[in-house]
């Protein structure tokens, strides 16, 4: 009995705590402590670089970033199909890419508007709410499942993998359950009713496991690491850093910047934690290049496929 009011006591607190107060200032607090290191490191850094020497490599980079979106983009496609949905055209795939910059936009949920839109079209409300809610869930997991790599280094890193747990038929219902608590800031955005029996879960999952969705996520990550790799080696040619640590530092700073939907695309906030993480491991004059020319090659993969959308939506506003 004591138990159960602790619980029910715990249970009041947690719901009072202003959790977009605080992924606010936790945004703030990370562009701060980047810029300062930015500016505490200034004189020491140097944005040159030999086109002729390391052009094969940005181009590289840029290649790994617009493959890593493309692969996001089938994974979103196969999630649908997991939900018991078959889409034979490729439109869910081009329109992933098409609507991916709008992840820039200040709130983090555009992108997730215009894809629970089209996917209304093509299905129901129910399977479009759920399709949009679930696919953050899933890169979630995959990244914090890179990051568990990490137990070669501490046991503690363990812990990581519990999110991929609950990606099976059984328990993914517990999962958007826990994920309902969005549903009042969802529902105003897309404009909808809030009504628990319009939006009864009614999806039809055909496998315990969605491998080729899992299996995308992954390409997704590891061709974003890539991508960030290859900007680090043009200005850090001392190789002598662990890749397995820097693939677990990556991971766990892509998905904290995930989490906070204050950031457009974890901008700042991936930035800040892999500084921070990184340690003395790496030069934070190079280390702070790298995340530069990082981000200004991924926004850049981004804005070239989302082009023609952009252009769409500006010609509708003339």
């Amino acid at each position: 009995m004591r138990i159960k009011v602790n619980n029910q006591l715990f249970w009041k607190f947690f719901k009072k705590i202003d959790f977009s107060g605080l992924k606010s200032i936790f945004f703030i607090s990370s562009l701060l402590y980047f810029c300062i290191y930015f500016f505490y490191n200034i004189d020491q850094i140097s944005f040159e670089i030999n086109l002729e020497k390391n052009g094969i490599n940005l181009s590289l980079s840029f290649l790994f970033c617009i493959l890593s979106i493309f692969m996001n983009a089938y994974s979103w496609k196969y999630i649908f199909k997991w939900f018991g949905k078959e889409y034979k055209t490729n439109n869910l795939v081009s329109f992933y890419v098409l609507t991916n910059i709008l992840k820039y936009v200040p709130g983090g949920i555009w992108h997730f508007v215009e894809r629970f839109n089209f996917i209304k079209k093509i299905s129901n409300p129910q399977i479009a709410f759920y399709t949009t809610l679930i696919e953050p869930y899933f890169m979630l997991s995959v990244s914090l499942l890179l990051a568990s790599l990490g137990v070669f280094f501490s046991p503690w890193y363990f812990f990581f993998i519990f999110p991929c747990v609950f990606l099976n038929r059984k328990l993914i219902y517990f999962v958007l359950k826990r994920l309902e608590s969005l549903k009042g800031k969802a529902f105003q955005v897309l404009q909808l009713a809030n009504s628990r029996d319009q939006f009864e879960m009614r999806i039809n999952i055909n496998s315990f496991f969605p491998v080729k969705a899992f299996l995308l996520e992954i390409g997704f990550i590891l061709s974003k690491f890539i991508g960030f790799y290859i900007c680090l080696s043009i200005f850090y040619t001392n190789n002598n850093f662990n890749i397995i640590f820097l693939l677990v530092i990556f991971s766990l700073s892509w998905s904290l910047g995930l989490i906070v939907p204050t950031a457009p695309s974890g901008v700042g906030i991936f930035e800040a934690c892999l500084l921070f993480f990184i340690g003395r491991n790496i030069p934070h004059n190079l280390i702070l290049v790298s995340l530069i020319y990082f981000r200004v090659i991924s926004t850049s993969a981004d804005l070239l496929l989302s082009f023609p959308f952009l252009i769409r939506k500006l010609a509708k506003k003339i």
